[in-house]
């Protein structure tokens, strides 16, 4: 079975060492396009642009790069709790068209509930994931051509929708969905293709793939699944665990503990799987072969890397693809660097999928000149 390799996009920010202002480089569009563009011809699928307060919009920032790439995919976040369907599959619609059919869709529930009302969202956890299902029922129904999508929902409610100009993508673009909880699981295996996890070790992703595999079974629908997780690749594993080791030089055990702190108010079920892995100790920072849960200390989301030479760390990614994983959505500090060298010491080391999107084209929709005629037509014809 061949891989998908996506890498990421830092618009929050970049640097040489976590939590510390030295080597650290700002997310202009300038320094992200040179990541971009070095994803494009490096040859990954694409790209996941992150989302929150804490970094730029995901939409603008992967808009403004699709005309200076050619090939490379864009993973962008759709928020349920930020934006009402309707408007989210002509965002989806409009971009997948203008970037000749390069868009991938992440489903975004939401984080911690302080992270929720900043952005003035104020349900709970399960709660969003009821928003989340009513979201992607009407989205999905616009997306894939129905042309009066209607639905009165605790959440959502709409008559008559519908989207004029439909994706490129057949039956729409793809949808990803990350979500450790119940809820979360559930929902992902009622609506999206492929299921996201982070690093954690094999059994634990084992557990869960198989928790939303019953609950896909029960919808009889067949999911993909995918791994978030940075690397630390280099020639030799010394080398490797040098440079994990020296990715967290600066960050003081205060700083280790305020952030531990922060993260143990989320009400994320998979953040705290992240902090129990390490439990704020240095000590206990290798999780499983090659494995480590260093970048966890002090971030949220994906927290640990796999370290270790080209070979260690071809084997454990084809560890996990034996669970059933076919993407995986890698990173490194400083994410210029780091892409570069991802290629150049694993991609001859795993089964990369080949993808060709020339038969993927932007083709104009006959009958949608909106003049007073054509809307009028429109409407008797429903």
């Amino acid at each position: 079975m061949g891989v998908d390799l996506f890498w990421f996009l830092p618009t929050g920010g970049d640097g040489r060492y976590l939590a510390s202002p030295v080597g650290g480089r700002d997310a202009n569009f300038g320094y992200i396009k040179q990541v971009a563009q070095a994803v494009d011809e490096l040859g990954f699928v694409g790209v996941l642009l992150p989302t929150g307060r804490f970094c730029e919009d995901a939409w603008i920032f992967a808009s403004s790069l699709v005309a200076v790439t050619q090939r490379m995919k864009f993973i962008v976040a759709l928020r349920p709790s930020l934006t009402q369907p309707a408007l989210a599959a002509r965002f989806a619609s409009t971009f997948d068209r203008v970037s000749n059919g390069r868009l991938v869709l992440n489903v975004v529930t939401g984080g911690s509930k302080f992270d929720a009302a900043a952005d003035g969202v104020f349900l709970d956890h399960d709660l969003r994931y009821d928003q989340t299902d009513e979201f992607l029922t009407i989205f999905r129904r616009l997306v894939s051509g129905d042309q009066n999508v209607t639905f009165d929902g605790e959440h959502f409610h709409i008559q008559g929708g519908m989207l004029a100009f439909p994706t490129l993508q057949k039956p729409y673009p793809p949808l990803y969905f990350g979500g450790s909880s119940d809820a979360g699981h559930r929902t992902a295996a009622k609506h999206a293709d492929v299921y996201l996890m982070w690093g954690e070790p094999l059994n634990q992703i084992a557990e869960q793939i198989a928790s939303v595999r019953r609950y896909a079974e029960e919808q009889e629908r067949t999911l993909r699944y995918g791994l978030r997780i940075h690397v630390i690749v280099r020639e030799t594993e010394q080398e490797a665990w040098d440079a994990a080791n020296n990715l967290i030089r600066y960050i003081s055990d205060d700083t280790i503990e305020t952030a531990q702190t922060l993260l143990a108010t989320t009400d994320s079920v998979g953040q705290h799987r992240m902090t129990q892995l390490h439990g704020g100790k240095r000590d206990k920072l290798v999780i499983a072969p090659n494995l480590w849960a260093g970048i966890g200390l002090v971030r949220t989301g994906a927290g640990t890397a796999l370290v270790g030479d080209p070979d260690q760390v071809a084997a454990r990614l084809l560890e996990y693809a034996d669970l059933g994983i076919d993407t995986f959505i890698l990173s490194g500090y400083p994410h210029l660097e780091e892409a570069h060298r991802t290629a150049e010491l694993l991609f001859p080391r795993l089964p990369l999928n080949k993808h060709d999107n020339t038969d993927i084209r932007f083709e104009p929709v006959p009958g949608y000149e909106f003049s007073a005629a054509a809307m009028a037509d429109f409407a008797r014809k429903r």
